[in-house]
């Protein structure tokens, strides 16, 4: 073992490891909603004082970020990690945890409160190791992940990472065995956009309904019709999603309904066809509106785009893995792009990795955004020493 190795040995001390766990309940024990978050924003700061790491900032409102300065000599490169830290409006159904939610309606169902410590513990560590390494790591503890407005694009808008070498993300995984680790290169999540589509025609009573137009007629046409935007126009390797998950029309069961209002979601994983997407759906939707003699609005409002891993950052963290925990540690199995994660914003900044952390163990096998999720303390520390080992290697490579 060379002699920076056996410095690191441990990563964590044992007080940092206390004030990790810490962290973990007491956020869990009382989650805050997306942009609400600011008791956590403020227990966050005030841990990071308590171990002399100052000069914490402030971000879309209830978010915080914070750098630690390297001394060693060397190419000074700067990595930047994120931690989400917003919780769901899910009421929890743990009655085994005793840091279960106190608060009524809200809970970390995402495990938003394993990645902040997680993030905690790389800060803390990073803080205490300043002589291993040359450069900067930022720490996000970025709000909003989960609703709009989202901190993911006050990053990129606010220009956060101008400057930075690579993006550090990770998300916690019920697909995947406690102590497992994965990643893999290209599209991890999908794009997700949201649009709000108005369709009016022509009210009439129902004997008579040559004399209207029929809204509902319309939307339930384009309720079909879209789907073929999907199966017929985009590639099958695409995973391309149109989601229509709201639907509001008419007011009586003799009249011809005037006005429907529909709202949905657009996902991809490619950022070449997010746009032809978008398009498609509003052509799709003025098309079969004129049609039937009626009028469409759609407007569209841009959410995350999908998270892109760097490939070189991905098969740096499989040597990492298989170093720290094991050949048989890293999950290799290949997953499809699935759900949506405003860490893309990040990896359209700069190079970046989204890794995932297993938690799948018996009485942990609930999915996150249910009622039932839960995952072990064990998980927190391993993860946070493989991800300050891993940053120290993109660092000093």
């Amino acid at each position: 073992m060379s002699e920076h190795e056996n410095s690191i040995n441990g990563v964590l001390s044992d007080a940092e490891r206390d004030a990790v766990v810490q962290l973990r309940h007491a956020m869990h024990h009382e989650p805050e909603l997306s942009n609400a978050e600011w008791k956590t924003q403020a227990r966050i700061c005030d841990v990071l004082q308590r171990f002399g790491l100052s000069g914490a900032k402030a971000f879309h409102g209830t978010g915080l970020y914070v750098d630690i300065e390297g001394t060693a000599s060397g190419l000074p490169r700067s990595i930047a990690v994120r931690g989400d830290i917003d919780a769901l409006p899910i009421q929890e159904a743990r009655e085994d945890l005793a840091y279960r939610s106190k608060v009524s309606g809200v809970m970390h169902a995402c495990g938003h409160d394993m990645h902040s410590s997680i993030a905690l513990g790389t800060a803390l560590a990073f803080n205490r190791l300043r002589h291993n390494f040359a450069g900067k790591v930022r720490i996000f503890f970025q709000p909003a992940e989960e609703a709009e407005p989202l901190g993911g694009r006050t990053v990129q808008d606010q220009q956060l990472l101008d400057g930075f070498d690579r993006a550090v993300g990770f998300h916690i995984s019920p697909e995947i065995p406690a102590g497992m680790f994965g990643a893999q290169e290209g599209a991890v999540t999908k794009s997700a956009d949201q649009f709000k589509l108005t369709i009016t025609g022509k009210m009439a009573h129902g004997a008579s309904p040559h004399n209207g137009v029929d809204a509902i007629a319309i939307a339930a046409a384009f309720v079909n019709e879209v789907q073929k935007v999907v199966s017929r126009e985009m590639p099958v390797d695409d995973g391309a999603i149109v989601t229509i998950g709201t639907i509001h029309g008419g007011e009586a069961t003799n009249i011809i309904c005037p006005s429907v209002v529909m709202e949905g979601t657009i996902r991809t994983s490619s950022s070449e066809r997010r746009a032809l997407l978008s398009q498609r759906v509003r052509e799709v939707a003025e098309g079969i509106a004129a049609t039937h003699r009626g009028r469409a609005e759609c407007i569209i409002r841009e959410g995350e785009p999908a998270v892109v891993n760097d490939a070189e950052m991905v098969s740096r963290f499989r040597q990492v893995v298989h170093g720290t925990a094991g050949r048989d540690a890293f999950f290799s199995e290949r997953r499809q792009p699935g759900g949506a994660d405003d860490f893309g914003f990040y990896a359209a900044c700069v190079p970046s990795i989204y890794f995932w952390f297993g938690s799948r163990a018996p009485g942990n096998e609930s999915y996150v955004h249910t009622p039932t999720f839960g995952a072990s303390d064990d998980l927190i520390i391993p993860t946070t020493e493989l991800t300050v080992k891993y940053i120290l290697d993109l660092l000093n490579s």
